[in-house]
């Protein structure tokens, strides 16, 4: 099963936006969105999602501060996948979900410095 097949999309509707260009003190964040599984104020971004290495993040929606919809892309087997860009407000706390197989130690599948610094203690 695809690790995101469960998730509903979520319109970009749903994001109120920004009317005034791009607001300052914002990072910009490209991916396609997602309805987040239990909590209604947050959304998951699939970032990177047809590059070597995407991922799955998790922001509260109050911290997107301008939304805007980009280039629609098509997965392998031809489904139209609609991106959209993020602004979110510098400070913001995001949350990175990754999937890992369960071994001693952990297997990540793309491990960054950070983790191989965790899991070689």
């Amino acid at each position: 099963m695809h690790s995101i097949s469960y998730l509903e999309s979520i319109p970009l509707s749903y994001i109120a936006k920004y009317h005034g260009g791009i607001p300052k003190g914002t990072v910009p964040f490209s991916g396609f969105i997602r309805k987040h599984p239990s909590e209604r104020n947050k959304l998951l971004l699939v970032y990177d999602p047809l590059g070597n290495n995407p991922r799955i993040m998790e922001f509260k929606i109050e911290d997107i501060l301008h939304a805007e919809e980009i280039h629609s892309a098509v997965t392998e087997s031809g489904e139209g996948v609609p991106l959209v860009k993020l602004w979110i407000r510098k400070g913001a706390h995001g949350v990175i979900l990754e999937p890992f197989e369960v071994n001693d130690p952990l297997q990540f599948s793309a491990r960054t410095p950070r983790e191989i610094f965790l899991t070689e203690q």
